[in-house]
C-alpha cells in the first residue's frame, strides 16, 4: 500500500445524483481527498452549482436512459482517460400504501433506484474491467434490510434490497478482475427532502429518532469519509459489502 492508503489523489470520480443532498457531500469528500470529480445530474442548475463547489466537471444526463448512461461513460474516458470511482446515488421515493401504488408510480421509483443504477454499474463496469481496476459504490438504504414504519414504500424498500444484492453478484463476478463493487446504506438523513417531512409529518420525525439508539438523523457530510474509504486504497481486500450507517437504527 502507499503511503496515504486515504488519499485520492488523481483519481478520477464519479458521482451520479450528486448535486445536492448525499450526492453533493460525497461529491466534496472525493474531491477533498484528491480526486477530481465529475458530477452526473439531471438537473443542470444544480448539478453547475455542485460542480463549481467541488472544483469539477458536469454531465447532464438522465441516468434511467441506457443509451445516455453509456454516452457519459464513453465522454469522461475520453475526457480523462479512465473512471477510478463511481458513485451511484441518484434516487427517488414516495409514500404510498402498496394497495395504492400504480403501475408508474413503481416502474418510476424501480427504474430509477434500481435499473438506472444498474445501467451506470454495467457501463462504469466495463471501463473498468478493460483497465483491470476501479471502485463502484452504489447508494443503497437501511430501507433494503428493514421495512420503514410507519411511512408506506414497500416500493423503495423492495428496490434498495435489489441495490444491495446487486452489489453482491457484481462483487463476485468482477472481484478477480480487479473491480470492487460495495454499497452504503444510510439510515434517516438530514437533507431537504427529509427536513420537508419534519415538517409535514411530524410524528415520522419523533417516531424515527425514538427508535434510532443515537437520537438524531445523520447529517449528510457525515456519509462522504465511508465514501471516501470505500474508493480509496485503505478498504483494498472489501468488496460486496454493504456498510449500514444509521445512527443504530438497525440494531432493534
Amino acid at each position: 500500500m502507499g503511503d496515504d492508503v486515504f488519499s485520492l489523489q488523481d483519481k478520477v470520480a464519479l458521482v451520479t445524483g450528486g448535486g445536492q443532498g448525499i450526492g453533493l457531500e460525497i461529491a466534496k469528500a472525493l474531491s477533498t481527498a484528491g480526486a477530481q470529480v465529475v458530477i452526473a445530474e439531471i438537473n443542470p442548475d444544480t448539478g453547475r452549482s455542485a460542480a463549481e463547489q467541488v472544483g469539477g466537471s458536469f454531465q447532464q444526463v438522465d441516468v434511467t436512459d441506457s443509451a445516455a448512461v453509456a454516452g457519459l461513460v464513453d465522454r469522461i474516458v475520453a475526457d480523462h482517460g479512465r473512471i477510478d470511482v463511481s458513485v451511484h446515488n441518484a434516487g427517488t421515493v414516495t409514500n404510498e400504501p402498496a394497495e395504492s401504488i400504480s403501475d408508474e408510480s413503481w416502474r418510476r421509483v424501480l427504474g430509477l433506484n434500481l435499473d438506472a443504477l444498474f445501467w451506470c454499474c454495467r457501463e462504469v463496469g466495463r471501463a473498468m474491467l478493460a483497465r483491470g481496476s476501479g471502485s463502484i459504490i452504489n447508494i443503497a438504504s437501511m430501507s433494503g434490510l428493514i421495512s420503514n414504519h410507519p411511512q408506506p414504500q414497500a416500493h423503495y424498500n423492495t428496490s434498495k434490497a435489489g441495490v444491495i444484492m446487486l452489489t453482491k453478484s457484481l462483487a463476485g463476478e468482477w472481484g478477480g478482475r480487479g473491480v470492487r463493487v460495495n454499497s452504503i446504506s444510510p439510515g434517516y438523513t438530514g437533507t431537504d427532502l427529509l427536513k420537508g417531512v419534519q415538517d409535514t409529518q411530524p410524528e415520522w420525525y419523533a417516531q424515527w429518532l425514538a427508535q434510532t439508539p443515537m437520537g438524531r438523523v445523520a447529517e449528510p457530510r457525515e456519509i462522504g469519509p465511508l465514501a471516501v474509504f470505500l474508493a480509496a486504497e485503505a478498504s483494498s481486500f472489501i468488496t460486496g459489502s454493504n456498510v449500514v450507517i444509521d445512527g443504530g437504527f438497525t440494531v432493534w
